[in-house]
Parts: structure tokens; sequence; C-alpha cells
């Protein structure tokens, strides 16, 4: 039943682990600047259609560094789970705050997809949870440190998907006007569709009409 279920604002939540300038620097899977757009995807997603979302940091202070502020100052004065453990499920922060949320559809993405994403992910799928990774948000030091993780997540049970693909699943209907504008600015910002949309509509738009004066 899980798998024909779709994530709605109203079941789902959001989870961001580890995006700090440490762990960016090992990732060799993707091309870095694709991950960061698409994290950014996730966030402004999360932020537009009200989701419960937790973040969380390893070692910030002593080694990996804060989370990216691309994300963080979405959500300003929220706290962000500081942990030693490299699986987030260990900490007990970090547990009571996806209990907090009361969501059992969790979205999670993170830096790296063979730990800081699986380990987490695993414990959350034997404890209820139905897991969505959104695989092209997280990245890892090597394609196929990535692809093995993605297909042992796979197997487990998690349900893969794709950044975008989250943020038109809690869309779903363009006609929805309250988060329409919303979608389409972060389009705009992080994709190329949105280079599109913003040729167009110099296309088609203010150019056009000023050509018709001449």
């Amino acid at each position: 039943m899980k798998y024909t279920d779709m994530i709605s604002p109203d079941n789902a939540a959001m989870v961001l682990i580890d995006f700090q300038p440490a762990m960016w620097q090992g990732v060799e899977s993707h091309q870095r600047v694709e991950v960061f757009q698409n994290v950014q995807v996730l966030a402004k997603t999360a932020k537009l259609f009200k989701l419960p979302t937790v973040l969380s940091t390893v070692a910030k202070d002593s080694f990996s560094g804060p989370f990216m502020p691309e994300v963080t100052d979405l959500f300003p004065g929220q706290q962000i789970v500081d942990r030693t453990s490299i699986n987030s499920w260990v900490d007990a922060s970090f547990r009571k705050a996806i209990e907090a949320t009361k969501r059992k559809k969790i979205v999670l993405a993170g830096l790296w997809t063979e730990a800081c994403v699986m380990f987490p992910s695993l414990d959350l799928l034997k404890n209820g949870y139905e897991v969505y990774i959104p695989f092209d948000a997280c990245g890892d030091v090597s394609k196929e440190a990535h692809e093995r993780a993605a297909q042992r997540l796979v197997q487990a049970g998690a349900v893969p998907m794709t950044s975008l693909q989250v943020c038109f699943e809690l869309q779903q209907d363009w006609a929805r006007g309250e988060t329409y504008e919303g979608v389409m600015n972060i389009l705009r910002a992080h994709t190329p569709y949105g280079i599109q949309v913003r040729f167009s509509k110099w296309a088609l738009g203010e150019h056009a009409s000023e050509g018709g004066k001449h």
C-alpha cells in the first residue's frame, strides 16, 4: 500500500542531514552544484507546503562546520540537532525531533548516501516509518558508493524519488493557487526548466510588446 500512497502536505515530514562543508568536500558521485540546487528545492518545498522539517548536523563545531545557510535561513530560529553519531537515529534528540513531526512518511536526504542517509533510513524503516529518498539531493564519495547505497535502501523498502518529484507530488494540481507561484519560483531559481520559463516570459511578454511598438 505504501508504494501507491502519495506524500501530501498533511502526511509527510522533511529531514535534511549533514549538508555541511566537510561533507560537501567528499562528494564525487554528482556535480556538487546539482546536489546543492536540489537540496534547496527540497528545503523551499518543505517551507512552501509547511512540512514539519528536521535539520541535523554532525560534529558541527569540531569538524564538519555549519549546515548550509541557504537552507537554515529558510527556517529562522529552528533548532538544528547536532550529533556525534554517524547514524542520526542513535541520537536521542534526533529521534525526539522525528517523533515530534507526528508524521509517518519521512522524506529524507543528506550527505553521504552510504552512511548518513542509509543508516537512519534503515532504522526508520525498522521502526514503522515510510522513507522516501530523493536521491538527486544526496551525494557520496563515488558514483558506486551512492548507487550501492541507493540499491540497498530500495531493497530495504525505501521509496526512490527526485527532488522535483517531491515538489510536484505535493502540488498535484496547477489550479492550487496558494502554492502555484511558490512552486514556479522554485523552478525559476533551481532548475533548467526555470531558465526556459524566464526566457519565454521575456520572449513572449515584455520583449514582444516592446517589439510591437516599432
